[in-house]
């Protein structure tokens, strides 16, 4: 494998790209995590020590039940994703990249205690370099992976315009171009967008920025802009 992408192919012949998460990036995530859970912890134990041995015994149940179910939690009920997992842009999922589920996600986490063996997460981290898709122990028995969460792209913002319909009749692949050409219009600069309106000319009879200015009322009409 010369990268991490995988390609997966659900019951519905449908092909979905995958990026496998590597053992660097799932090591600063769970630092991050190690860290709030230690300053949660550090808090609890202030909080709790005017109740004596009471609240020692309190602050030992709480940081057992945060050490355990902390990551199983938030990888249930947050997407795949601990508040470590999200800062760094990867999520748990299931080999089929459907959601984790709770039975996988406990399993997953309470072998952490093989993983740690025989001190550090050393088999776990050398568990990861043998398997090609990063896998330790507990992603191994409990049929998980570490996915990069690819961030969403939010919709092109289409620019204050008039419309205007097109001097000739244009087929499909014509349209998704003008379209297209808006949608991408804040992505390239004034210059590369009259380059490219120009080509246009002997159809629209527009130049430079004319151009580009009509193309821009075109793809509105095509919209159904008014």
């Amino acid at each position: 494998m010369l990268d991490t992408y995988r390609k997966l192919e659900t019951p519905e012949n449908i092909d979905l790209d995958i990026h496998i998460a590597g053992p660097l990036v799932r090591i600063l995530a769970f630092t991050i995590d190690s860290l709030i859970r230690f300053g949660v912890q550090i808090g609890l134990l202030i909080a709790l020590a005017i109740l004596g041995k009471v609240g020692m015994a309190l602050w030992l149940i709480l940081t057992f039940v945060m050490e355990w179910f902390y990551p199983v939690l938030f990888e249930v009920l947050n997407h795949g994703q601990t508040p470590g997992k999200k800062a760094m842009g990867i999520a748990v999922v299931n080999d089929d990249s459907t959601p984790v589920s709770w039975s996988a996600s406990i399993v997953r986490n309470f072998l952490r205690i093989v993983d740690f063996l025989p001190m550090g997460y050393i088999t776990g981290l050398v568990s990861m370099t043998l398997n090609k898709d990063f896998k330790r122990i507990g992603d191994l028995a409990a049929g998980t992976v570490v996915i990069y969460r690819e961030k969403q792209n939010k919709a092109p913002t289409w620019p204050a315009s008039t419309s205007a319909p097109p001097p000739v009749a244009l087929n499909l692949k014509q349209q998704r171009a003008m379209l297209s050409f808006v949608e991408r219009q804040n992505t390239l600069t004034r210059e590369r967008q009259q380059e490219l309106a120009n080509h246009l000319q002997p159809v629209f009879q527009h130049q430079n920025q004319d151009a580009v200015n009509y193309i821009v009322r075109v793809a509105t009409w095509l919209r159904g802009g008014q």
